[in-house]
């Protein structure tokens, strides 16, 4: 099967664009710490303006720093296998949160009947905690 491919820019041109985009974003790869952490937080701002808009013209750039922010965790971040309520009280911990700060994935109360056993994890609140702390639902399933 052939695709008609756009014509590929000069790779001076290229250069061009993504020089002031690096300075900008202050992070375009994720190899140490630092970079994390910049680029975590550049997420969280995006995740502000783009919300769940797939359509968003910063979508791409969210989806390019959330692959980048993912392969770091792979290779630097073992979630254990443990209870999903157990995954989320480790990532809380981890993040420097309180219940009350995952308001916007779950009502305080719900966290709280979570972490104490008394409800399981939805797939929608899964989603949202997921999306919150840059991993996959399934470890809150």
């Amino acid at each position: 099967m052939e695709y008609a491919l756009k014509k590929v820019p000069e790779p001076q041109a290229i250069l061009r664009a993504w020089m002031p985009f690096k300075q900008l974003i202050g992070v375009t790869s994720v190899r140490t710490d630092e970079d994390y952490a910049q680029a975590s937080a550049t997420i969280d701002a995006l995740l502000d303006e783009v919300g769940d808009n797939e359509n968003h013209p910063l979508a791409d750039v969210l989806d390019y720093l959330a692959d980048q922010v993912k392969a770091y965790e792979d290779e630097n971040f073992q979630i254990p296998e443990a209870e999903p309520k157990e995954v989320l009280r480790l990532l809380m911990e981890q993040h420097g949160l309180k219940q009350e700060d995952l308001d916007d994935c779950a009502p305080q109360g719900r966290i709280s009947d979570i972490l104490s056993g008394k409800r399981s994890i939805s797939k929608e609140i899964a989603k949202r905690l997921a999306h919150r702390f840059h991993v996959r639902a399934d470890v809150f399933l």
